[in-house]
């Protein structure tokens, strides 16, 4: 939604205060002058407070943090559900809740049972109980659904809370204060400004002041938290491959390491299956020659060395020439 500028402001009325009986000292600093019995605001405060608080929400918005949009009155209740459903922001424009800030945990519990009962009527349960039962049930779930729809999805406290009233949403702006919680407010002349840290003086009874207040603040909370969801989903869609990257390889690594010890173990038994097949071989060849032996089988003799050879040969001639000599002595 554009900025919202001076003719935006005067022509939607935010200038319009209350009677000047019905004021509040407190905003004196806000009020331009009085026409007609009735205070008129200064709109250039306005404007620079007005962008003052658009900032501060988009900024908020777009660091992913939860704005709680609250106006229970008749003029502000169409235009808080349809900007907070925009911006997917909790929102209460029926009823505020005593404790619905300060008694959080408890809230909790109830949110909670709210889910219970919804998921029990979109699945059917709740048609096959019997009829009594049936009926509480569904009594319980339209109390729920009117006191806390609007926070069904606010599982913690919201980090800033945008009031269209303070005098309708006293109690609200009690709570936020009694926890710091940053407040937003559209201030009229009969409200105190003290407990609101964004004060956005302006007609808080106009329909048309009340939408363009509500427009201008929902528009920057819409852009900023879109542009956050946007890199949310980035992030996880990065943090995803990661993982997805990471799981890849420490599968491959354990297939490497699974491999390797495979072929160590099959290694390793090779090596033993060959040291056995050696070991066997060697009792039988031993074996084998004591059974020829025992046989009476002699071994092949070994052909004598040509040295050898002329050794005997000189010697057996040496041996007949005594022989001869003798033969003749005796004749």
């Amino acid at each position: 939604m554009p900025e919202a500028g001076l003719k935006e402001l005067l022509e939607a009325g935010v200038h319009f205060g209350h009677q000047t009986r019905r004021w509040n000292p407190n905003m004196r600093r806000y009020i331009f002058g009085e026409l007609d019995g009735i205070h008129i605001i200064d709109l250039v405060q306005t404007e620079t407070l007005l962008e003052q608080a658009r900032v501060f929400a988009g900024e908020l918005s777009s660091g992913g943090g939860t704005v709680l949009f609250v106006g229970t009155k008749k003029q502000a209740r169409g235009p808080v559900q349809e900007w907070a459903d925009r911006c997917k922001m909790p929102y209460v424009n029926q009823r505020w809740l005593g404790g619905l800030l300060t008694n959080f945990n408890t809230i909790s519990q109830r949110i909670s049972r709210l889910h219970e009962l919804t998921g029990w009527q979109d699945e059917g349960k709740l048609e096959l109980l019997p009829t009594k039962e049936r009926m509480g049930m569904q009594a319980e779930l339209a109390k729920l659904e009117y006191n806390l729809g609007g926070v069904r999805d606010m599982d913690r406290l919201p980090d800033a809370v945008f009031v269209t009233d303070l005098k309708t949403e006293e109690i609200a702006v009690r709570e936020a204060a009694r926890l710091r919680i940053p407040i937003i407010g559209l201030v009229d002349t009969n409200c105190d400004p003290g407990p609101v840290d964004y004060v956005i003086p302006g007609n808080d009874d106009a329909i048309r002041s009340c939408q363009l207040v509500i427009g201008t603040i929902g528009g920057a909370i819409e852009t900023g938290a879109g542009a956050w969801r946007v890199q949310e989903e980035k992030r996880i869609a990065e943090e995803m491959a990661r993982r997805k990257k990471d799981d890849e390889e420490r599968k491959k690594r354990e297939e490497e390491e699974k491999a390797r010890v495979e072929a160590e173990e099959a290694a390793k038994k090779a090596a033993e299956a060959e040291g056995q097949a050696s070991q066997a071989a060697g009792p039988v060849a031993g074996a084998g020659e004591s059974s020829s032996q025992a046989a009476g089988e002699s071994p092949a003799p070994t052909p004598p060395s040509a040295g050898t050879s002329k050794a005997s040969g000189s010697g057996a001639a040496g041996a007949t020439a005594p022989a001869a000599a003798k033969g003749e002595k005796s004749r």
